[in-house]
């Protein structure tokens, strides 16, 4: 960490900037609404949040251009930048703490397999990646390639980058250590990686016996680490702006509040999440045989869980009753509105993800298309606790201000209920 006085002033001037935003009086608002809608309470407003944005096609006069010649220095200024950028230009109902959360230096040997195939990035600056897999498991010996990742914490290093964050930010920002707050839990996103797309679903008919076993050694590994994660005291509040599942804001009446410091809470005062994106077209009875049954030993070890990401759930609200806690379900821009309303509108937070192709065209931004989009979804789901979610953003066909101005119309939905 070879900090010059130059990056020192930058990363200070720019955590300057953060501070005056925090104290906007909006992010107590915005907190209190998050807290509303997470805890369904009536009346709740629809709240919305921009996330997985194509940062390499946002910069505007030079607002996100980097200036500290530092590694480190840079990864700090950059989440600075694109915080008061994102305020400025797409704020929707974000918050803005004045903390700077320093990490952990922990280390993790992962689960022994890794992807295979080939990546073809395409889209602007070749920011997209399609992928090819080349499977790896096929016989019930390859399930072995599986491993139990083990974790560890280099406390001397945690030590040092904590002595580093106050020596640069106090007396600008509040300086907190986090370790691990929220885990994105998903045997399907992995397996597919190393076992292939069509040849797992066909196992699903041809060698279930196979998929079983990959989805227990995977799901035995993710809880190996979890429970190193609570005895080595690793854990970290999930309260606060901090994303939940492929959701908004995890901010709770009902947690912890988010200024403990690493090792504070187990698993079970925290936001736990799933999902099965791979599944989005099977039978109810196939995802709870494939992935549910699976799921449900992972997510009772949360308070609070959320489930789903771009799969459509509109035919699995039956079947997701069963998991436990459950207090959020991703509504995907190909699920039925309707029936989502009708099975669970009334039980969960409706996290609505709007179709981010709107502003891939790159001749024309159509932002009628996406006003009548959000208002129809706002009017069906009237009386609901909504939150929307814009995400999977791979491309703004190099012009940031269409997102800049879907923040606004969106927002403006909200206030007027769609």
């Amino acid at each position: 960490m070879g900090m010059t006085s130059a990056d020192r002033e930058t990363l200070r001037r720019l955590a300057s900037k953060v501070a005056e935003t925090a104290r906007h009086p909006a992010n107590a608002d915005h907190d209190r609404a998050w807290r509303d809608l997470n805890a369904l309470r009536r009346g709740a407003r629809p709240l919305v949040w921009i996330n997985e944005i194509p940062w390499g096609e946002m910069n505007v006069n030079d607002e996100l251009t980097l200036r500290c010649s530092d590694p480190y220095a840079r990864g700090i200024e950059d989440h600075f930048r694109k915080t008061i950028y994102q305020w400025e230009h797409l704020r929707g109902h974000m918050i803005v703490e004045p903390v700077y959360y320093c990490p952990m230096a922990i280390r993790d040997t992962g689960f022994g397999i890794s992807q295979q195939g080939h990546n073809n990035p395409t889209g602007a600056q070749g920011s997209i990646v399609s992928q090819e897999f080349t499977p790896q498991i096929k016989a019930l010996a390859d399930v072995d390639k599986i491993r139990r990742p083990e974790v560890s914490v280099d406390r001397a290093a945690s030590a040092a980058l904590l002595a580093q964050a106050h020596e640069l930010l106090d007396g600008i920002l509040t300086v907190r250590q986090r370790g691990v707050a929220h885990q994105w839990f998903t045997l399907w996103d992995n397996l597919i990686r190393w076992y292939g797309v069509q040849d797992a679903m066909l196992d699903f008919t041809l060698n279930p016996e196979l998929v079983h076993a990959a989805l227990a050694k995977l799901l035995d590994a993710f809880l190996h680490r979890l429970d190193q994660y609570e005895r080595l005291g690793l854990l970290c509040p999930t309260n606060g702006p901090m994303r939940v599942g492929s959701g908004g804001y995890a901010c709770s009446d009902e947690l912890p509040g988010n200024d403990g410091a690493p090792g504070t809470v187990s698993a079970s005062l925290q936001w736990g999440c799933a999902n099965a994106q791979i599944l989005s077209d099977v039978s109810p009875a196939m995802h709870e045989e494939f992935s549910l049954r699976y799921d449900r030993e992972w997510l009772s070890r949360f308070q609070l869980t959320y489930y789903g990401c771009c799969e459509a759930l509109h035919n699995k609200m039956d079947i997701l009753a069963s998991v436990p806690n459950l207090r959020k379900v991703s509504m995907s821009p190909w699920a039925n509105v309707d029936t989502m309303v009708e099975r669970g509108g009334s039980k969960y937070v409706l996290s609505f993800k709007p179709n981010p192709a709107v502003f891939a065209d790159p001749d024309r931004w159509h932002p009628e298309w996406a006003r009548k989009e959000l208002e129809t979804v706002l009017a069906k789901t009237r009386g609901c606790c909504v939150e929307i979610i814009l995400k999977d953003i791979s491309t703004v066909a190099d012009k940031p201000q269409r997102l800049w101005e879907w923040s606004d119309l969106a927002v403006a939905a909200c206030e007027r209920g769609g």
